[in-house]
């Protein structure tokens, strides 16, 4: 890129002295991994692009639907139409306004069998996940190799962020020693306001340039929550590491290690996904086979299948998400019928 346009560009963030040029071109040559690519990850890979983030690895097992168009920023109506992937849609989207950007798109179920790859290689994982099961993943890889990562969540007007510096601030796994019990408010079971999202994504965005220009000493260390709505405001210091954690104190990586790893009831519908199989899927073949059952369409990344009441996506790897139930029995009992054993 030419100076005088990456000047210009920038010029207002650069007019920023905590940020100045040489803070715009550490930002430039730093490479961020976004996990999970739905309305937080959207908005945080929209505002990293736009502040001149050199390298965006953006991670998403979904695909984009109408319901995500009220908040998800990076999408349209023509990518909910063609169900496209939303770490490859987001991609597309970002190369239309920052065309500089190095993106590398993952339309991917991240597990701990593939976490180095996905999460390895970065300077800061952001979380843009709708499940602790997947942020406890995060964590312990994160903490196992010493990289900073930013825990955010949002549901109905609520929103929660965290700065986690293994080693110097608490973890996840110091805050919240096991998952969350009982019902679990979801955006399926409470909704979801688009401010919240943007609130927790604003917060989370500027904590990561402070952090990858270099101004450590600027990061919050406290677990922040705001309710958008009732104006609820609370902090928790996170500034020590809990003795005993299991991950910090402990280095005791269960989730990395892939224990007792459910199948993953995905925020937003009635859904659950198959994701115990690799097998490569000829989308050709397949939809040949599966006309005389229900309506099937296709494009190079994702293969749907109607059969009342449910709905199949399928991805190139094998990778299904069946619509229509919660019962993962039926989900495996429908994917062994049409997609095989």
């Amino acid at each position: 890129m030419r100076s005088l346009e990456f000047a210009e560009r920038y010029s207002r963030q650069i007019l920023f002295p905590p940020i100045a040029a040489a803070g715009q071109k550490q930002l430039a040559a730093a490479r961020v991994a976004i996990a999970g690519c739905g309305a937080t990850g959207s908005a945080l890979a929209s505002l990293l692009s736009r502040a001149g983030v050199g390298y965006l690895r953006i991670i998403d097992r979904d695909y984009v639907e109408p319901s995500n168009l009220q908040r998800q920023v990076l999408f349209d109506e023509s990518d909910a139409a063609e169900s496209l992937p939303k770490a490859i849609a987001a991609a597309r989207k970002i190369k239309s306004f920052n065309s500089e950007i190095a993106l590398e798109p993952h339309a991917a179920d991240l597990t701990p069998q593939n976490a180095d790859e996905l999460l390895g290689g970065v300077h800061l994982i952001l979380d843009g996940t709708d499940n602790f099961e997947t942020r406890y993943l995060i964590n312990d890889f994160a903490v196992s190799k010493g990289m900073p990562w930013i825990y955010a969540a949002a549901v109905a007007s609520y929103a929660v962020t965290m700065t986690v510096l293994p080693g110097d601030t608490a973890c996840l796994a110091c805050v919240f020693p096991d998952s969350p019990r009982g019902m679990v408010e979801t955006c399926d079971t409470s909704g979801i306001l688009n401010s919240a999202v943007n609130f927790v994504a604003s917060i989370s965005s500027t904590e990561a340039l402070k952090l990858l220009v270099g101004a450590r000493d600027k990061l919050r260390r406290t677990l922040l929550s705001y309710d958008v709505w009732t104006n609820d405001f609370a902090e928790i210091s996170t500034a020590k590491p809990r003795p005993g954690c299991r991950a910090c104190d402990q280095h005791d990586f269960v989730h990395l290690a892939g224990e007792g790893r459910p199948h993953i009831t995905l925020c937003g519908r009635n859904s659950v996904q198959i994701h115990e199989r690799q097998r490569p899927i000829d989308f050709d073949e397949i939809s040949l086979r599966l006309t005389p059952h229900g309506p099937v369409r296709h494009n190079e990344f994702v293969l749907k299948f109607w059969r009342e009441p449910y709905e199949l996506t399928l991805f190139p790897d094998g990778r299904a998400i069946i619509k229509g139930t919660t019962d993962t029995a039926i989900a495996r009992s429908l994917y062994a019928r049409y997609v095989g054993s």
